[in-house]
């Protein structure tokens, strides 16, 4: 018999985040600090909005693209927070979570052997998507003492005449970094010089402490070179409803929605009727929410640093980043140990790349109490292994 595989995706490796969790989910007392899911429930008007579509019978495909309704309220909520302006028609699509957004703007713009730029540490989708669009990814290692922002000297090292696509994870998924307005003033630069596309993952733009999050495409030039990438997971607690959306060119979104047409016909109308809910009153419920979050964030930072590990303030998403190198294990090495000594599951850095050796991901989209649990764990964990 033939081989039945496809030697593209044989060669793909599985995620590294979940490579602890089948252990954690039959371990008793284990507390889990890796997956990145809000431990909030969904708001309950919400909740009731799907609930309300279901016993008013709303059980239908909606259009391959999504409700109008849906994307009209993405594109007030753009124009409201970041001052962008995309029709809802022609500019915009919903998608199955975030996830697919990435994997189907990939698919339509890349022919074989385009590369795309890929900094790392970052989320686990973007390799495999460009690689499975027939793309070539190239890393951009980023670097602690840059707090893991992107720099105009390492993009343009990575620049080639076949470069296509650079995508910018922020704020980023592991480490927590965000990148401001000047941070971005240089990028733009170049992008634009160079005639390069941009896929923007936005999916944590809520999620900012102290600095308002900005947007890419906010920039003169860049709409019209951007895909923007967002959806309702992170932000409205709504893991579980697996949807996102896209906006971008005109051009770029019609051959998107081509794709999702043939794999996937539409988001869940369920799911859809009660993101317009969370567009239209759910600011108060992020804020809440946000709020949690960097509490616990400034737990964690103090926390890590009385160990004596070091870690830069994250300024985005739920996940802080510490430095375990002063221990002198691989970031592998000292997640496996934790898990087997002390009960506590997190995430090696190299999950998230080669450059996150040394680092791990801790979540912290978790009760302050478990946090304070885990958090007495692992210093009872690196006190015993410290090199003295």
């Amino acid at each position: 018999m033939r081989n039945p595989l496809s030697k593209i995706v044989v060669d793909i490796q599985p995620s590294g985040i979940r490579k602890f969790f089948d252990i954690v989910s039959e371990m008793k007392d284990a507390i889990s600090l890796g997956v990145g899911e809000p431990d909030f429930d969904t708001p309950w008007h919400i909740r009731e909005e799907g609930i309300y579509s279901l016993e008013k019978g709303r059980t239908f495909y909606t259009s391959n693209a999504g409700l109008k309704d849906l994307k009209m309220e993405i594109c007030n909520y753009l124009n409201r927070r970041f001052s962008l302006s995309y029709h809802p028609d022609h500019e915009t699509i919903v998608t199955i979570g975030g996830s697919e957004a990435i994997d189907i703007a990939l698919r339509a713009m890349l022919d074989p052997g385009d590369e795309v730029l890929i900094p790392q540490p970052s989320y686990v989708s973007y390799l495999p998507c460009a690689t499975l669009a027939g793309g070539k990814p190239v890393i951009i290692e980023l670097k602690a003492e840059n707090q893991f922002r992107l720099t105009k000297e390492e993009l343009l090292d990575a620049i080639t005449e076949r470069t296509k696509v650079l995508i910018m994870p922020f704020p980023n998924n592991p480490t927590g970094a965000i990148m401001e307005r000047e941070d971005l003033e240089d990028i733009v630069k170049i992008v634009k010089e160079k005639d390069i596309f941009v896929l923007s993952d936005e999916i944590y733009s809520e999620l900012t402490y102290g600095k308002k999050h900005v947007s890419i495409a906010e920039f003169p030039g860049m709409k019209e070179r951007t895909i923007l990438i967002n959806g309702f997971s992170k932000s409205y607690a709504m893991t579980g409803w697996r949807l996102g959306y896209a906006v971008g060119p005109a051009v770029i979104i019609e051959q998107m929605v081509k794709i999702h047409q043939f794999a996937i016909m539409c988001a869940p109308t369920t799911s859809q009727y009660a993101a317009i809910e969370a567009l239209r009153n759910g600011d108060s419920d992020v804020e809440t929410m946000r709020d949690a979050y960097d509490q616990r964030r400034r737990y964690l930072i103090h926390a890590f640093r009385e160990m004596g590990l070091e870690c830069f303030e994250p300024y985005g998403a739920f996940y802080i980043f510490p430095c375990i190198k002063s221990l002198g294990m691989t970031s592998d090495e000292f997640a496996t140990s934790l898990l087997r000594e002390e009960k506590v599951a997190v995430v090696p850095g190299t999950a998230f790349g080669e450059c996150g050796e040394g680092f791990l991901r801790i979540s912290y989209a978790y009760s302050i109490e478990n946090l304070k649990v885990a958090i007495e764990r692992i210093e009872k964990f690196v006190s015993k292994h410290r090199i003295i």
